[in-house]
């Protein structure tokens, strides 16, 4: 016979929010995912080279409208088309490298009448080329321009209050030209339409470390700007650590790991209600991973998160709590697929050696 008990204990409890999550990416990568994978390699090959042309093409003709705009002349050298690039770093590197070359002409080339007193010729250019080395490929925009003064981005940097007068005194070269990536710093007077638009140089950095990927600058007055985007070969396939958030498997790409920590709880300090730990030396604030991925209190039957991932994105570090360390894998990234496109903190899905699937975890999205 069976009780109400029996039908109660029957009934199924509903999804929540991860669970959804984790099915939904498990219906997007399990059916036929060997199969389909199979058929797509030999098309994938010929599709990632026709997108690599497209974005190519673009900029010519880009760099002849907006130079015509900005009443100069400037004339775009490209090399290194045939560069092997990954399907996925060809349909997000576009905008990062359009607002690269927007700012050469707007802000890096100067006006023919400065290049002629600096006895240039009038005619500047930019280079765009790449190539591959070893696992990585290198996206360079370069120009002959004015060039960028790092001290006039320290003083910007110091009037936001972005560093102090000590920090900088302590800077290279270097370290000072890199404060050009801070949100919203701008050396630029006038806000105009060729370039930024009010933007900042932060929004490349941004795409490229999602890219798993770093961006440098090289930069004198007088001699032109290099920017250097290094990007690995391919995406698809990354190694990862495996965690434990509330008995569920994460995966956090290894390229944004420095590394991990095991804590006491009464190691953990208050500062402006939020938790920090002291890392040799320095604050290292620190992120609940089960509540930002809103773990309900019910469910709370695991032991206090003690394990801590040192995230880093960019000059930007964090420590993200998670309840254990299971070891490292080698993934394969899939996209979640329309529906969860734009579903916050996660990159993207994997399908673990027993057949069950992992969400990966966005570092500079959690950060940030």
């Amino acid at each position: 016979m069976t009780t109400a008990r029996d039908s109660r204990r029957r009934e199924p409890r509903p999804l929540n929010r991860r669970q959804l999550l984790r099915a939904t990416a498990a219906d997007a990568l399990g059916v036929a995912f060997a199969h389909r994978l199979f058929l797509a390699q030999a098309g994938q090959a010929h599709g990632a080279e026709a997108k690599k042309q497209e974005m190519l093409n673009r900029f010519p003709r880009m760099v002849r409208d907006l130079s015509r705009k900005n009443n100069k002349r400037i004339s775009l050298q490209m090399s290194g088309q045939e560069t092997e690039l990954d399907r996925t770093v060809i349909e997000e590197i576009g905008d990062p490298l359009v607002h690269l070359i927007r700012n050469s002409i707007d802000h890096g080339i100067e006006a023919e009448s400065d290049r002629a007193r600096a006895n240039k010729d009038l005619n500047g250019t930019i280079w765009l080329s790449s190539f591959n080395e070893g696992n990585k490929v290198f996206i360079e925009v370069r120009d002959d321009g004015k060039g960028i003064d790092a001290e006039k981005i320290v003083a910007k940097a110091i009037s936001r209050g972005l560093i102090t007068e000590d920090d900088a005194a302590e800077m290279s070269h270097s370290q000072k030209l890199d404060l050009i990536f801070a949100p919203g710093l701008s050396t630029s007077e006038t806000i105009t339409d060729i370039s930024g638009r009010g933007v900042g140089m932060d929004v490349v950095r941004t795409k490229v470390e999602s890219l798993s990927g770093s961006v440098h600058i090289d930069s004198s007055p007088g001699e032109g700007t290099r920017v250097r985007i290094e990007l690995p070969l391919t995406l698809a396939i990354v190694q990862a650590l495996l965690v434990d958030i509330g008995g569920e498997e994460y995966a956090i790409p290894l390229a944004s790991i420095d590394e991990t920590l095991r804590i006491e709880q009464d190691q953990i300090q208050m500062i402006d209600k939020r938790p920090v730990y002291v890392l040799r030396g320095d604050i290292l604030p620190l992120i609940d991973l089960r509540e930002m991925l809103e773990f309900p209190d019910e469910e709370d039957e695991q032991p206090k998160a003690d394990f801590v991932v040192v995230a880093r994105v960019g000059n930007q570090r964090a420590g993200l709590q998670v309840n254990s360390l299971i070891g490292q894998q080698e993934i394969v990234i899939k996209n979640l697929g329309e529906l969860l496109l734009n579903v916050k903190y996660l990159s993207g899905a994997t399908i673990l050696g027993d057949g069950t699937v992992a969400l990966i975890l966005d570092a500079a999205q959690i950060i940030n």
